[in-house]
């Protein structure tokens, strides 16, 4: 799986809301200022090349669905994240973000609470 740029990431997190869509209704989807639709359109392309979509033609209009599930992604490349910046460890990874105060002690007893309900 090839990692996405981060305007790829931006397009198929829309792609993933929508589940199934054309180009203009991601366009529709994005915060203002919006891209133009060319722009979108070719990142749609990039996606469809990369191997990140089905499409389907009807007519004029293509139509596309995600081809590779968002949590798959994010695991993948998480994974990826964990290795290369935190020695491969993710209790490295929740420390980090606990020294740099973006996770509360609350947050972390949450954790605790969702890995301890996992394992039973």
């Amino acid at each position: 799986m090839e990692k996405l740029t981060h305007q790829e990431e931006s397009v198929m997190l829309h792609i993933w809301q929508l589940k199934e869509c054309v180009v203009k209704d991601i366009v529709n989807e994005m915060e203002e200022p919006r891209p133009p639709y060319t722009t979108v359109a070719s990142i749609v392309r990039n996606l469809d090349q990369k191997g990140y979509l089905n499409s389907k033609k009807y007519g004029n209009v293509w139509v596309y669905s995600p081809r590779i599930d968002e949590d798959e992604y994010k695991k993948t490349f998480m994974s990826d994240v964990v290795k290369s910046y935190f020695e491969n460890s993710y209790k490295e990874l929740v420390s980090f973000f606990a020294k740099e105060e973006k996770i509360s002690p609350d947050e972390l007893l949450e954790i605790v609470k969702m890995i301890e309900k996992g394992k039973s």
